[in-house]
């Protein structure tokens, strides 16, 4: 017997965040795991789902910049992360944490 193709598409989750509330639980559940590698590119996929350039219009920063700043191997300056976000609609906060 011949063995089927199996035929496979590739994953992007910028695809499902469609609603301002989509996006805050995705950047949330990213900011749970405290790596910063894990935000950045967490924050690049948000701004693919909303639009690159039109972020790079919203905070000044060129789109070529924000790509690779919102990469996962990226680097981020806390300026471009606080630009990124306000620019997105959305509020960091701090919350203690329980032991």
């Amino acid at each position: 017997m011949g063995r089927k193709k199996v035929r496979t598409t590739r994953y992007d989750s910028a695809e499902l965040l469609k609603t301002p509330e989509d996006i805050a639980a995705y950047l949330e559940a990213a900011m749970e795991d405290g790596d910063s590698r894990v935000i950045a590119a967490a924050l690049g996929n948000i701004a693919r789902a909303r639009g690159m350039s039109e972020l790079a219009r919203e905070t000044g920063l060129g789109r070529e910049s924000l790509y690779k700043a919102l990469s996962p191997d990226g680097n981020p300056e806390f300026g471009t992360i606080l630009k990124v976000v306000r620019a997105l609609g959305l509020r960091l906060h701090a919350e203690a944490m329980s032991n």
